[in-house]
């Protein structure tokens, strides 16, 4: 008997397996209870022809101490309701600052090319600088306000721009 209820259950875990698998995501997420109640009643009804169904009556009475704290843990569910908004609130923050971030870094690609004069301003040196004293001052701002070390793109592209004009000049 054994081996006929273990063949069955095999032959149907993969037939479901097999429809689970061709289902669309819009289905499987449809048909997902449906999947869990039929799996509970297949555990169930095994455990009724084994003749094991004490183990369900043994868990159900384990529950019940747990089932009298419920309404003390739905006076939480509001709350976490709340959390849960907050941090969907914030996330969409972070994308939109994240697209802002997108948007300054086009516009300071786009905008006009800066003035020597303005280079050396962003760059902190003298307009009759050397090449070797541009290629430190970038790099010693870089390594401030890059925005891998907490910087942030606007003044990291201002920076290269400002390099990119002041050894254009050298050339």
């Amino acid at each position: 008997m054994h081996w006929i209820l273990g063949i069955a259950l095999t032959v149907l875990v993969f037939w479901g397996l097999k429809q689970w698998g061709a289902m669309s995501a819009e289905q499987r997420k449809r048909n997902g209870w449906k999947l869990v109640l039929i799996g509970f009643a297949g555990v169930l009804l095994v455990l009724v022809l084994t003749g094991r169904i004490h183990v369900i009556t043994a868990a159900i009475a384990g529950l019940l101490p747990l089932l009298k704290k419920l309404p003390a843990l739905l006076r939480y569910l509001p709350s976490l309701s709340r959390y849960q908004h907050q941090r969907q609130q914030e996330q969409e923050q972070e994308q939109e600052q994240e697209k802002r971030g997108a948007g300054r870094r086009e516009q300071a690609a786009s905008s006009a090319t800066m003035t020597v004069r303005e280079a050396c301003e962003v760059l902190g040196v003298d307009e009759s600088c050397s090449r070797d004293e541009v290629i430190m001052a970038h790099r010693r701002l870089m390594q401030k306000l890059h925005p891998d070390r907490g910087g942030n793109d606007y003044l990291a592209a201002k920076v290269n721009e400002a390099k990119v004009v002041l050894l254009a000049r050298h050339h």
